[in-house]
């Protein structure tokens, strides 16, 4: 399918397959949804939410966790959310194993054209440009305390089990692709996830927190970013 370089409006660079009109982020920004969704509601709100153990408030002072938070983002695509994380990362003294799950990979000439590291850090370039030159399935560490798995494969082919904090899931939407948004999806991301771990995600179809609620997640609808009313967050609490 055809695909195309896009702006978006905060100035941050996408994707669009222009046969489906479907972006690989929101069309009204790509950071301030990547930043809202996965950083605020995601990775912040799990450093908060169980800081108890550590006594650690991670917004304001560095997360103190003993061990690593383990990260699964469905759809890696760009390597934005996964950018974003490590920097977040690094500011919260937070260690962060990260997994990448993207059945077509994002190919050179594309990442090339994006424009994230001149908009969010440019200290981090190095950072940025290994994310997407290391080996898929293979663990590399990218930065101090940030490991990262790029696997390539079909979401329905992930058999983790009870592995990951946090899930990430940014598959392309309902609209284009409604079968990634079904029970039997979130009934494998529900098994790779440790017990009281998050899922976030930019939708928030009734359809798709029916079909979450179906599996078991505790889901809660949540401001959504700019040119979106809401979104949801999904427990799993066992």
């Amino acid at each position: 399918m055809k695909r195309k370089i896009i702006t978006t409006s905060d100035g941050s660079k996408s994707i669009q397959i222009e046969d489906w009109n479907e972006q690989y982020h929101s069309k009204h920004g790509a950071i301030q949804e990547a930043k809202h969704v996965f950083i605020k509601h995601g990775l912040l709100y799990f450093c908060a939410e169980f800081s108890s153990v550590s006594h650690v408030k991670c917004h304001s002072e560095p997360c103190k966790e003993s061990h690593p938070i383990n990260i699964l983002e469905i759809g890696f695509g760009t390597g934005l959310n996964a950018f974003l994380t490590l920097i977040e990362a690094e500011k919260l003294k937070q260690n962060i194993n990260y997994v990448g799950v993207e059945a077509y990979p994002v190919d050179a000439n594309e990442i090339d054209q994006l424009n994230y590291v001149n908009l969010i850090s440019e200290t981090h370039k190095p950072e940025f440009e290994k994310m997407h030159g290391v080996s898929w399935e293979f663990q590399h560490q990218i930065h101090s305390g940030f490991l990262l798995e790029k696997q390539q494969k079909f979401f329905k082919d992930i058999a983790s089990k009870n592995e990951f904090d946090i899930v990430y899931f940014d598959a392309f939407g309902a609209r284009v692709q409604p079968e990634l948004w079904t029970e039997d999806v979130f009934a494998i991301m529900y098994k790779t996830m440790k017990n009281n771990a998050v899922l976030v995600t930019y939708s928030a179809k009734g359809s798709v927190r029916r079909a979450m609620q179906a599996v078991g997640f505790s889901v809660e609808r949540l401001p959504g970013p700019p040119g979106k009313r809401e979104m949801l967050r999904a427990r799993k609490m066992v």
